[in-house]
């Protein structure tokens, strides 16, 4: 997904969480930016429905799956312009997020804590991979800079959320940016698709999938797509690993920000420089995590009826599949071309060795 461009003298927002309204905007603007972003995501919901109705005909595939590749399918041939991008940002994004809080009200706090502690050294062990992997191999491969340190970044932690994070303390181009989002998007859609096949060729059990999903793809949306494909608790139990390893966002970027204060300043802090005041404390943690374990704690309070939980997970599971169709309609092969032959290659590189790290903790902790 390419960034956003303004208008000249706008402020500029990080090109993945493009959709804040200024502050004190006009009602007439709020609506007429609702107005704009029907058409997308009318587009969006109409390719879930039918990835959902052909995920239910073929639920080995499942309708998350079918719908990034419907969206795909269908983006090449209507080659969505200017008219349907607000909606289709706003179904990728916000829907998104929104079925993240819809699931969690069918676990308990109890969950959360137990399913967050026992991924830890897993968790923590990948990101390890992520970073340090990026600093070697992207010196070997010339990916120096933001460039390199984004793709580390985004890999180890949680894609889109992680790059929003990172690029406001470290002040990326959006040319950096942009490289890093086509080389995390490219093997995101890989991983939908080819992670719950290796998972069923090495017989991993819901649990050891959702732990292998939750700490070895990048975005979210991917994680969720490719562990609810799997089936089982394994989306549940996705869900619960993915959004505790975007905590990590928190000591990374406040890291970041002092080694860039120090930078800048020499010990004397520069006109300008950056300070953690100056970051939204939502760009450290998102508000859909603590939707989630806000829904999480009415669940576990029995203030979510049991009879609630099917029809709560089949929209959650609706919501994903219209995000992942907003997220392939978008996608635009020239992206990925333009992120060029190196940034893409070390962020293969750095997604096999994740991959095969989150697999090797596992079964060295018994968690496999």
């Amino acid at each position: 997904m390419t960034p956003r461009t303004r208008p000249a003298g706008t402020t500029t927002t990080t090109p993945i969480d493009g959709d804040d309204l200024p502050t004190g905007a006009a009602p007439t603007t709020r609506v007429s930016r609702i107005g704009h972003g029907l058409p997308g995501l009318a587009v969006a919901l109409a390719v879930a429905v039918v990835a959902t109705l052909a995920g239910i005909e073929v639920p080995v595939v499942g309708g998350p799956v079918f719908g990034i590749v419907l969206g795909v399918l269908v983006a090449a041939v209507l080659r969505p312009g200017e008219t349907l991008r607000p909606g289709l940002a706003f179904a990728s994004r916000p829907v998104l997020q929104a079925s993240i809080v819809v699931l969690g009200a069918t676990l308990s706090l109890q969950q959360v804590a137990q399913v967050g502690a026992s991924s830890l050294p897993v968790m923590l062990g990948t990101l390890a991979v992520a970073l340090l992997g990026a600093w070697g191999l992207g010196r070997l491969l010339g990916v120096r800079g933001p460039t390199q340190l984004l793709i580390g970044v985004g890999t180890g932690i949680c894609g889109a959320s992680a790059l929003a994070a990172t690029q406001a303390v470290i002040k990326a181009k959006d040319s950096q940016v942009a490289y890093a989002i086509g080389t995390i998007f490219t093997f995101n859609i890989v991983a939908v698709l080819a992670f719950p096949q290796i998972g069923h060729l090495l017989h991993l059990d819901p649990h050891a999938f959702g732990l292998w999903a939750g700490t070895a793809i990048n975005d979210t949306s991917s994680v969720v797509a490719a562990a609810y494909a799997y089936g089982g608790d394994a989306g549940s139990y996705a869900v619960v690993v993915k959004l505790t390893r975007s905590l990590m966002i928190i000591p990374i970027v406040t890291a970041l920000a002092l080694w860039v204060a120090h930078r800048e300043s020499g010990g004397e802090r520069r006109e300008g420089g950056f300070s953690l005041r100056a970051l939204p404390w939502t760009k450290l943690v998102p508000l859909f995590l603590v939707g989630f374990v806000v829904a999480a704690a009415l669940n576990s309070a029995g203030l979510v009826p049991a009879g609630w939980h099917s029809a709560l997970t089949f929209g959650g599971t609706f919501l994903i599949t219209t995000a992942l169709a907003g997220i392939g309609l978008t996608l635009r092969l020239g992206d990925i071309r333009r992120a060029g032959v190196r940034p893409l290659l070390l962020g293969a590189v750095l997604w096999v060795l994740v991959a095969a790290a989150s697999l090797g903790l596992q079964a060295l902790t018994g968690t496999l």
